[in-house]
């Protein structure tokens, strides 16, 4: 099957930004657990790295709609490029201790965001100049980032083996230079920045409060908002804090890259399947399936059982989470203008960003007062019991 150059540049960007990302983001926890040998100290890295986006994303949003998607999504991967390699510049020349890792991490959280969120706004775009249909594409660009967190996680275990983790972060910006060139050479038949022609749509006025107001008026688009951040609260910290802890205990970097990766695989073919899966069934019951069979996976791995299990459990909870992303991406294009994409894509980032952080300082402490066991068991009951009663509000239960 032909791809198209507009969307094989897009999907390239996707792949490079999604796999620095991916590699920085395992490399920075084992880093603080190499330096520090403290869980809770980078729980509180991480938290405070997710800061930015919480605070800045609607700022992003609204320059994606102003500025233009094309010119926030190459500025955005040039910046994250220069905060990568911080790390190894400082390293080589200061040293790294414990604040300059905290400052590098809430340097680097401030670009990413805005890169993500308007490589996502350009897909309508490359939709309608390459005839692609939407529902596909949205499958496709989430299964590509899904495919970047299954060779990223392996890559930056393996970096980190063999050329250590500071040396990691060189490769990290390099892919993020790479998707910047992707981007910039894209060439799209619309304007992607609206135009700003209304006294009240700027940084200090209503500019910003159409993205919440949008959002928050439109009850199903709401209801899911809110099951999101329950459920990244609970589910980011198992990544980032709980299973790198239990691996690095283990002395088995490699083990967490594959149990990572295997989510992350998993994901990928749930997403690559939504264009198919959305032809044939309705969206209330892929969001059914969606959040059900995340329930049923998570409770093994809760347990800690034998690698070969924990893959497993794994590679079927991103199976049953990957359709979602590419669901909540076609129902804001259907249900949002144009215009307002950026806005309301940059709130709903800014609301994936706002819980987690509490989630990361909660479960850092959490493992090294009660241990990774309990703590584990604990966060999948709550994803469980957050996305079963999600199932009974009014919104989902109607068609949509």
């Amino acid at each position: 099957m032909k791809i198209h150059l507009k969307v094989f540049l897009l999907e390239f960007a996707n792949l490079a930004s999604g796999l620095a990302n991916s590699i920085v983001m395992i490399t920075i926890p084992w880093l603080i657990l190499e330096k520090t040998d403290s869980s809770a100290f980078a729980g509180l890295v991480l938290a405070i790295s997710a800061l930015p986006g919480l605070l800045l994303s609607p700022i992003g949003g609204w320059l994606i709609d102003h500025v233009g998607r094309r010119a926030v999504s190459i500025s955005a991967d040039i910046l994250s490029a220069l905060s990568v390699m911080a790390f190894p510049i400082v390293a080589a020349l200061f040293g790294l201790n414990e604040v300059a890792i905290l400052l590098l991490a809430l340097l680097g959280g401030i670009f990413d965001p805005a890169g993500y969120t308007a490589r996502k706004t350009l897909l309508s775009n490359v939709a309608r100049d390459t005839n692609t249909d939407l529902d596909r594409l949205n499958g496709i660009h989430e299964g590509i980032f899904g495919v970047a967190w299954i060779a990223g996680p392996a890559a930056g275990a393996w970096l980190i083996a063999s050329v250590g983790s500071i040396n990691s972060f060189w490769f990290a910006a390099a892919l993020f230079l790479l998707a910047a060139i992707a981007i910039s050479t894209l060439k799209l038949n619309q304007n992607t920045a609206a135009p700003v022609d209304d006294a009240s749509e700027n940084l200090s006025g209503g500019g910003l409060s159409v993205g919440f107001v949008t959002l928050w008026r439109d009850k199903l688009l709401r209801t899911i908002t809110i099951a999101i951040l329950i459920i990244a609260a609970v589910y980011l910290p198992t990544e980032s804090i709980v299973l790198p802890a239990y691996f690095e205990n283990l002395g088995n970097p490699a083990g967490l890259g594959l149990v990572i990766s295997s989510l992350a695989s998993g994901s990928a073919i749930g997403a690559f399947g939504y264009g198919w899966i959305s032809k044939r069934f309705s969206r209330k019951s892929i969001t059914r399936f969606t959040l059900i069979g995340s329930s049923a996976s998570i409770i093994p791995m809760a347990f800690l059982p034998p690698l070969p299990i924990l893959m497993v459990s794994g590679f079927l909870l991103g199976l049953s989470w990957g359709p979602f992303s590419p669901l909540m991406s076609t129902l804001i294009q259907k249900r949002v203008p144009s215009d307002q994409h950026g806005r309301v894509f940059g709130v709903q980032m800014a609301v994936f960003y706002a819980a987690p952080p509490l989630g990361m300082v909660i479960s850092g402490l959490a493992v090294e007062r009660f241990g990774v066991g309990a703590t584990y068991a604990v966060l999948a009951a709550i994803l469980a019991t957050t996305a079963l009663l999600a199932l009974l509000t009014k919104s989902l239960r109607e068609n949509f």
